[in-house]
């Protein structure tokens, strides 16, 4: 298959994975009475409002030439939401966090079906790499979304579950916590691929 075909779908299989994944976001703080991103227009898919141009276009090409297309991820503009708005602020920022994680895992599910269907009832309705690439890249998201380290997902998610007497590591976590995820980046991702690659041969 052609480089740049599959280049192009990467690409575009990333937007739209991190889109909905910001979109579940704002959607589970709307359920639980936080209209901040719908106000904003933010529980759409157009990309126009959820693209960062670093995060979702330079960032992902960054990463496929300079790791041979091995790694690609990135991120869109975070969705607002005001936990003050909702009933339980603290369960409430635990959960709008672990929508997006969510909304990955089942969007390689569903791929993993179909994929599945068409090995089982030899039909190939969908280039099964295709296929492949939803899965691996949908994992990769939610499993490094996951990390405890701000300003992922898994902070927050973190965050909802400590007692309040572990505020000021909270508080440090929080204040270093860009510095600490560049840190893991480049020196420490080699301890989820393996967990992403377990669970990408558990469901392709």
């Amino acid at each position: 298959m052609n480089d740049i075909v599959l280049i192009i779908f990467q690409l575009v299989v990333l937007i739209l994975s991190v889109m909905i994944h910001e979109v579940s976001h704002g959607y589970i703080a709307y359920l639980l009475g936080d209209n901040t991103a719908k106000d904003a227009k933010r529980l759409n898919l157009n990309p126009l409002n959820h693209l960062d141009p670093f995060g979702s276009v330079l960032l992902p090409l960054l990463l496929y030439f300079s790791t041979g297309g091995a790694f690609v991820i990135g991120w869109a503009k975070p969705v607002p939401y005001n936990p003050f708005n909702l009933k339980n602020p603290k369960s409430g920022s635990g959960l709008i966090a672990l929508a997006g994680p969510s909304s990955n895992f089942l969007i390689a599910i569903f791929s993993a079906v179909i994929l599945k269907f068409q090995i089982i009832f030899s039909q190939s309705i969908i280039n099964p790499i295709f296929l492949q690439i939803v899965i691996m890249m949908n994992i990769s998201l939610m499993i490094f979304n996951l990390i405890p380290i701000p300003p992922l997902d898994g902070s927050k998610i973190l965050f909802s579950l400590l007692p309040s007497k572990w505020f000021k590591f909270q508080h440090v976590l929080e204040r270093y916590g860009l510095w600490f995820l560049i840190i893991f980046i480049f020196f420490g991702f080699s301890l989820i691929t393996p967990i992403i690659f377990w669970l990408y041969n558990l469901l392709a």
